[in-house]
C-alpha cells in the first residue's frame, strides 16, 4: 500500500511540475491575450512535438510586405487545433503554376520537414489541385491549404443547421475539383455485346454523388432563406433602423454586440468564433434599433464561403448602418490590412456603398500615447472597448446622429379613430411631438423614408393637407 501511495504521489508530483512548465511558458502579447512563447524554429509560433497535427507553415511573399507574413496562418492553424512546428518562406512574384514553390526550394522543405517533426504542410494561398498534388508527391506529407484551413474552422464552429449546411455546401464545392481516383479497382464492367468496357469509374461515381447532394443542399439551403426572407420582412414591416456589426474576425464584433444590447452571444478568443447571425434590440433616446452580428471577415476569404454565406451575409447589405469594428490594439500595418480586407468583402457581397461608421475596439489595452497616435490616423473613428466600457456612450450617441441624418421630418394628423396608428407611431419613432386637437392629435416625428411614406396618408406639410373630418385636400 505505501508503494502505491508513492507512486501515486509521485505521480501528483509530475503532474505539478508539468503543469508549471506550461505556465512559465505563457506569456502575454502585446493586445493582452495569452499566446505560447516563440522557440527555436525562428518564430514560428506555437512549436508542440505532442500535437497530433504538426504543421510546416509556407508561403509566398514578395518581400515588401511589413511584418511576418505567415502569422494570419499560424493564428488559423492554432484555431483549428494544429501546431505550428516550423515556416518556410520563399520570395517570389508569384507562386510556381506547377508546385507553388521552386524545384530548389523542395529540397529545403524536406529537410525543414525531417527537422521539425511535422506530418503536414499547410500552406498560405489557396492551392490548384495541380500544386497539391505535386507537392505531396514531392514531399511525400498531406499539403492542405488556407482554404481547407478556414472550411475546417467553419465546419467546427457551425451550430445552426443553416450554419451547418452552408458550411458542407463550400466544403464539397471546394473539394469536387480536388477528388482522386483512388478505386479504380471498384469500376462497373459492362456485360454482352456492346456494353464491354470500363463502364462508370468510382472517380466518376463520387463526383456524381457529391453533385447531387450540392443540389440537394442549395435546394434546402433556398427554403431556409425562404424563412430567413419571412423573418427578415417582419423586421422591415416594424421599419425599425437596422444596425449590422461587420469587420475582420477576432476584433470583437459579439462582445460590442452584448456590452451594447446585453445580449449574451458567445465570444471567445479565436477566429471565427461566430458564425450565424444574432439580432438583438438597442434602445437609444426613446427608438428601438436593431443591431445584428454577422461572420468576421479575413485576407482572401475563399469565394466558396462567400457564396455559401451570401444569405446570412445580405443583413449586412440591406443594414441602415454598418458599425465597421476593428481591432484598435493592432500594429498599424495589421490594422490597415484588415480594414482593407474587410472593404474588399464588403464591396464583393453589394455593402460597398451603405453607410459606414468605423470603430475602433480595444482601447483598454492602449496606453494614452497609442490612443492619440490612433486618434491622429482615423480622426473619423469612434474609440471604444466592448470589455471596459469606455466610449460606448460616444458610440451609442454617434449611432443615433448616423441614423437620425437618414431619417425624414414629418407633420401627421391622426384622427381620433385611428388610436392604432397613432400607437405604432410611439413605438418606432421614440421621442416625438403630439399636440391633441379637436380634429385628432398632430404628431411631428422623425421617421425613415419608406415609413414616412407609409403614413403620407396623414401628412399636413406634403402635397396635401387634412381637412377637419381627416380627408385630403389640395394646397393652393
Amino acid at each position: 500500500m505505501s508503494g502505491a501511495a508513492g507512486s501515486q504521489s509521485a505521480c501528483e508530483l509530475m503532474t505539478q511540475v508539468t503543469s508549471h512548465l506550461q505556465s512559465r511558458k505563457v506569456q502575454r502579447s502585446r493586445n493582452g491575450r495569452q499566446v505560447e512563447t516563440r522557440n527555436g524554429m525562428g518564430g514560428a509560433g506555437v512549436s508542440n512535438p505532442r500535437a497530433r497535427q504538426r504543421a510546416l507553415a509556407i508561403g509566398i511573399t514578395s518581400g515588401r510586405e511589413e511584418g511576418d507574413p505567415l502569422a494570419e496562418l499560424k493564428e488559423l492553424l492554432r484555431t483549428a487545433g494544429v501546431a505550428t512546428a516550423g515556416e518556410a518562406v520563399q520570395q517570389r512574384e508569384k507562386p510556381d503554376p506547377d508546385r507553388y514553390v521552386g524545384r530548389g526550394k523542395l529540397t529545403e522543405l524536406k529537410a525543414e520537414i525531417e527537422a521539425c517533426d511535422a506530418n503536414v504542410v499547410a500552406c498560405d494561398d489557396e492551392l490548384a489541385p495541380r500544386q497539391e498534388r505535386n507537392l505531396e508527391a514531392a514531399l511525400e506529407v498531406p499539403v492542405i491549404d488556407r482554404t481547407a484551413v478556414i472550411l475546417d474552422i467553419f465546419a467546427d464552429h457551425a451550430h445552426s443547421a443553416e450554419g451547418k449546411l452552408q458550411v458542407e455546401l463550400a466544403q464539397l464545392e471546394y473539394n469536387l475539383a480536388r477528388m482522386r481516383g483512388l478505386w479504380t479497382h471498384l469500376e462497373r464492367l459492362g456485360g454482352g455485346i456492346g456494353t464491354r468496357g470500363p463502364g462508370e469509374s468510382q472517380i466518376e461515381t463520387d463526383r456524381r454523388l457529391a453533385r447531387d447532394r450540392i443540389a440537394a443542399l442549395r435546394r434546402r439551403l433556398g427554403r431556409l432563406e425562404r424563412n430567413r426572407g419571412v423573418m427578415r420582412a417582419r423586421r422591415e414591416r416594424s421599419s425599425l433602423p437596422r444596425v449590422a456589426l461587420a469587420g475582420y474576425t477576432n476584433a470583437g464584433k459579439s462582445t460590442l454586440l452584448n456590452a451594447l444590447t446585453g445580449a449574451e452571444v458567445g465570444v471567445g478568443d479565436r477566429l471565427f468564433h461566430t458564425l450565424d447571425p444574432t439580432t438583438r434590440s438597442l434602445e437609444l433616446s426613446g427608438r428601438d434599433y436593431l443591431v445584428t452580428d454577422t461572420v468576421g471577415f479575413i485576407e482572401k476569404l475563399p469565394h466558396q464561403l462567400v457564396e455559401a454565406f451570401k444569405a446570412t451575409l445580405e443583413e449586412t447589405v440591406l443594414a441602415d448602418l454598418i458599425l465597421h469594428v476593428v481591432d484598435g490594439s493592432e500594429p498599424e500595418a495589421d490594422r490597415t490590412d484588415s480594414i482593407a480586407a474587410a472593404d474588399a468583402v464588403l464591396e464583393e457581397i453589394g455593402a460597398g456603398s451603405s453607410a459606414r461608421l468605423l470603430v475602433m475596439n480595444k482601447i483598454d489595452l492602449l496606453d494614452e500615447d497609442d490612443r492619440r497616435e490612433l486618434v491622429l490616423r482615423h480622426p473619423d473613428a469612434v474609440l471604444a472597448s466592448a470589455v471596459s466600457g469606455e466610449g460606448l456612450d460616444d458610440l451609442r450617441e454617434t449611432i443615433a446622429e448616423a441614423i437620425g441624418q437618414r431619417l425624414t421630418e414629418v407633420e401627421l394628423l391622426v384622427p381620433f379613430g385611428a388610436g392604432e396608428r397613432l400607437s405604432e407611431l410611439h413605438e418606432i419613432a421614440g421621442d416625438l411631438e403630439r399636440e391633441d386637437r379637436e380634429d385628432g392629435v398632430l404628431v411631428r416625428a422623425r421617421l425613415p423614408a419608406a415609413l414616412a411614406e407609409r403614413f403620407s396618408d396623414l401628412s399636413v406639410n406634403g402635397r396635401g393637407s387634412r381637412s377637419r373630418d381627416g380627408v385630403r385636400t389640395a394646397r393652393d
